[in-house]
């Protein structure tokens, strides 16, 4: 395990509450340096971002350009990166382990539903996947796995906590269930027994009161990149000429 990967890990290690691990997303080697300066102790790139700022839609971006965009994110920065890697791009284990390590990563997202047609995946299926990752990963990459039953319009708090429950044997060091409402937090937090991410959002609960509620780990998603946008628009209206 690399000195970084170990650091990740113990960045997930026993968090009091209300003191998440903050991650932000950053979606290029500069958004990544202004996260490393504002004293973030590690990353986590959102695919959704890095796809806007390759030009492609969310879930649609060739593997090849999104591990390239990785790679530049992570030698930018001297702290720890956690990937989006979205469901694998069907890549077998061994290999999307090796291009994650190649590419500088030292965590992955991976999803449980099919981005192309919205289907979740058999769950006993995925644990085995995120098992296969885990093996071949040796402790190196520490596995956030994707619960996408909200996501996929399934909200039902139990059906979220018997996957992460899955994944959680199979190895995964942090369970994500996207889309989460922040009043199950509580709930599934204590039934899946691993860290579990949550997305924050500019405007809404802060981190802190996110920890409160049983999140261990909070992110941004596409949140970050989308609030950027809006900012340089907003400057952009400013300079326009007077007609």
């Amino acid at each position: 395990m690399s000195d970084k990967a170990a650091v990740f890990r113990e960045l997930h290690r026993d968090r009091p509450p209300g003191d998440p691990l903050v991650l932000p997303g950053p979606w290029d080697a500069a958004t990544a340096r202004v996260c490393e300066e504002a004293g973030f102790p590690a990353l986590a790139t959102p695919s959704a971002g890095i796809a806007a700022s390759l030009g492609y839609r969310d879930g649609a971006t060739p593997p090849d350009e999104m591990f390239a965009a990785i790679t530049r994110i992570t030698r930018a920065v001297g702290i720890p990166v956690s990937a989006d890697v979205e469901d694998g791009y069907r890549l077998p284990p061994g290999e999307l382990v090796e291009r994650l390590l190649e590419a500088g990563a030292v965590g992955c997202n991976l999803e449980d539903s099919d981005p192309r047609t919205g289907e979740l995946t058999d769950p006993g299926r995925h644990a085995d996947r995120l098992a296969e990752v885990c093996a071949a990963a040796g402790g190196a990459l520490l596995v956030n796995a994707r619960v996408d039953t909200f996501l996929r319009g399934r909200p039902d708090p139990r059906a979220a906590i018997e996957r992460g429950r899955r994944y959680a044997e199979a190895g995964a060091g942090c369970v994500y269930p996207i889309k989460a409402p922040p009043e199950l937090l509580p709930e599934l937090a204590a039934g899946i027994g691993v860290p579990v991410n949550i997305n924050a959002r500019p405007g809404g609960l802060s981190p802190a009161r996110l920890g409160e509620l049983g999140a261990g780990r909070v992110t941004f998603g596409p949140a970050l990149h989308a609030a950027s946008l809006g900012a340089l628009r907003d400057t952009l209206a400013g300079l326009r000429p007077t007609p």
